[in-house]
């Protein structure tokens, strides 16, 4: 047997100074904002949402509405009439209308969006040829749509997965970019938590045999579709509050703008002077004074948080769950694969006394080269990279190879009379011992030193001589530590899941920095660690993707389950994440709180805007009947038409000028609640009620110089 030593793959480490890279690469799949097809399905569906039954749902664009229905009524009036001045009438109709398009123009944007992706995923479906097996050794060909759950079929190499289901026999490699988008086959094999495939991939090599667990119609990719399409996402209760709150505020104002026309009759009855405000302004008045501009944005809000968490490549099977991602207050996460790169990896050679450190790399780097584990791969490169010992060819029948086994607990080979062992302590002392050798206190000491440091000591042997320790360590990634001080600074509590000892497991929270850590954790510690949590009021997400971590992902607030995982772990979440990558509830998170974010943002907008406008079109609109109230004209519109109309224009443009922040959603940073507040009271507040004024000044000063009032 020859053996040479090559330079084997090492996961690489994140780099710390760029936690982006934390990120999934998807987001060049996603469309352009404003992308023409997106944009044009939007307008179409804008005025299909004009149906009053459909936008009953938004009781603020209803009321809207009923009031550009109104003005229309009116204006129609004064047409047949003959009477005059219908030319502000008609604009005031014109722009209500205008405002009621925009909002449902937001709306249908955030729609339209889901809707693209769903085409694109209809795209791959196709009715493929499945080989049902009916019998022992007797298989028939049917069309992917006959099958049923329970049905057992065959696939080679070449052909696509007929449906959803498990493996139960074989192992093959199967591409999922259809699903995914990651070029990069992946292994799918009977047993364990990769036995899970999906209806549509293609298996590339070898032959496996897969249980059906869905019936036509029930396939994850089907699912997939019905969730990204996003038009019958249920309201958060969050969103459902903050609709019952404008929709008070709406009611307010209607009650108080009803009774200003009897209250104006009465005034300039007394007064014998002045003129009554026409159901035109009134109306303008209750658009304007209502929260138009949240109640416009609102819905786009929570539908576009959905489709950034798919640009993301992770399915949200409710808008519950994205916003519950946006309250978490404790994230665990599983330490192999999240925290750490989950391959131990040699980093240090502790030789004994009298042994110099090239004499242990080299004996420990002859003892690895069988060794195709990622622990022994990582001996062979750091003795490469520490001491230079480069590639070495071992004739075939010079040496015997000892292959690493749970019974001796070492490894190793015989070559030119050496012995050499690599092992766990306990072993390799023994075989020292055995061979006649010593064992010094050294070494003992340096192992238990290893392990209460997290880490795990390898000893190596030559024969009767004890070399030394290797020590192994659980590498944790890049940057990690960064991104669990960032959670800390948005008042999340992290939680480290491992089935590690606790001495290992305290050695890799501390270096990672996460505020708690659960040791040798089974399903049922998991699930009553949720429980606790909960019990004390917080909110939690966790990732997992075997069976075991099921009743855990169910119980959690939001369970983001891995597509590599099992049928069972991908129904008990209501997240499943396409690209398998445990770090991305992190991401997770940060989109719910930028959905949450984003629509406090806007009504803090909406209702300072609000304010604003209630000092530009109330003194305008009264001074005919009380002329004393020219003197609130601070902004100097040139007449209560132009005011007016100048309120009515702005407040339907701001709407679609905030359509991009509202798909985009306001640029997340991990702050703490009273920062957020400061800021978002500095930027939206602040500025929701200084816009106003220039912006209707401005329309003010167009619609004289055009003439238009």
């Amino acid at each position: 047997m020859s053996a040479a030593v090559t330079e084997p793959e090492v996961s690489p480490q994140i780099p710390p100074d760029d936690p982006t890279s934390l990120l999934p690469k998807k987001l060049a799949r996603s469309r352009p904002l404003f992308d023409p097809e997106i944009v044009g399905r939007a307008v179409r569906a804008s005025f299909v949402k004009l149906n009053p039954v459909t936008l009953l749902k938004n009781p603020v664009m209803f009321v809207v509405e009923v009031g550009a229905a109104l003005t229309t009524v009116f204006l129609i009036r004064d047409i047949t009439a003959g009477a005059g001045g219908i030319g502000f009438t008609l604009q005031i109709s014109l722009w209500l209308w205008f405002t009621v398009l925009f909002a449902n123009f937001a709306e249908a944007m955030a729609e339209a969006r889901g809707k693209a992706q769903a085409d694109a995923l209809r795209k791959t479906k196709t009715d493929a040829i499945a080989k049902r097996v009916i019998s022992a050794g007797k298989v028939e060909q049917v069309a992917s749509s006959a099958l049923r759950a329970g049905d057992v079929v065959i696939c080679d190499a070449g052909d696509l997965i007929p449906g959803d289901g498990e493996v139960v026999e074989g192992i093959a490699t199967v591409d999922e970019s259809v699903i995914t988008g990651e070029s990069a086959p992946v292994i799918r094999e009977s047993g364990g938590d990769r036995s899970a495939v999906t209806g549509g991939t293609k298996v590339l090599s070898d032959q496996i045999r897969i249980k059906i667990t869905s019936n036509p119609g029930e396939t994850f990719l089907d699912r997939m579709i019905a969730l990204v399409e996003g038009a019958q996402r249920q309201k958060t209760p969050n969103e459902i509050a903050l609709n019952i709150l404008i929709a008070g505020l709406t009611l307010i104002f209607l009650l108080a703008v009803i009774t200003l026309q009897p209250y104006s009759v009465f005034s300039v009855a007394q007064a014998g002077a002045g003129s009554v405000p026409t159901v035109a302004v009134l109306v303008s008045l209750l658009v304007c004074l209502i929260p138009t501009t949240i109640g416009g944005l609102l819905s786009a809000i929570g539908i576009a948080g959905m489709d950034r968490v798919m640009q993301h490549n992770v399915l949200a099977m409710s808008g519950k769950a994205v916003e519950a991602a946006g309250d978490v207050n404790s994230l665990l996460l599983d330490k192999t694969g999240t925290i750490t790169l989950g391959n131990r990896q040699a980093v240090e050679f502790l030789p004994v006394n009298g042994v110099t450190a090239e004499e242990l790399a080299d004996a420990a780097q002859l003892s690895s080269l069988a060794d195709e584990t990622p622990e022994g791969r990582s001996v062979v490169v750091l003795a490469k990279e520490k001491y230079g010992f480069r590639g070495r060819h071992i004739p075939e029948g010079e040496a015997n190879f000892i292959p690493f086994s749970a019974y001796t607990r070492m490894s190793g080979v015989d070559f030119e009379g050496r012995r050499l062992r690599k092992g766990a302590t306990e072993a390799i002392c023994k075989f020292v011992m055995e061979y006649g050798g010593t064992v010094g206190g050294d070494v003992q000491e340096m192992s238990d030193r290893i392990a209460r440091n997290g880490g795990t000591p390898l000893a190596v042997a030559d024969g009767r001589r004890l070399l030394g320790i290797i020590h192994l360590k659980d590498i944790v990634k890049g940057g990690m530590k960064e991104r669990i001080a960032q959670l800390r600074r948005m008042g999340i509590r992290s939680v480290m899941i491992t089935g590690d000892n606790p001495l290992t497991a305290a050695a890799i929270a501390h270096e990672a920095g996460v505020d708690d850590f659960l040791a040798q954790a089974t399903p049922k510690d998991k699930l009553e660690y949720i429980k606790k949590e909960q019990a004390a009021g917080r909110l939690v997400a966790m990732t997992g993707d075997g069976t075991n971590d099921a009743p855990a992902l169910a119980q959690a607030d939001v369970g983001l389950a891995m597509n590599t995982g099992t049928m069972a772990a991908k129904e008990a979440g209501n997240m499943v994440d396409l690209d398998s990558n445990p770090t991305k509830l992190i991401e997770v998170v940060a989109i719910g709180k930028q959905l949450l974010i984003t629509r406090g943002a806007l009504t803090t907008f909406s209702i300072a805007n609000d304010v604003a406008k209630y000092f530009a079109i109330i003194p305008a609109m009264f001074m005919a009947t009380y002329p004393v109230l020219g003197k609130l004209n601070i902004m100097g519109l040139h007449t209560s038409q132009s005011a007016v109309l100048a309120a009515v224009i702005f407040n339907a443009l701001i709407i679609i000028a905030l359509v991009p922040l509202a798909l985009r959603g306001v640029k997340y940073r991990p702050l703490d609640a009273a920062s957020l507040l400061r800021r978002n009271l500095l930027i939206y507040g602040i500025g929701g009620i200084v816009a106003p004024f220039p912006g209707i000044w401005l329309i003010d000063q167009i619609l004289v110089a055009l003439r238009l009032a």
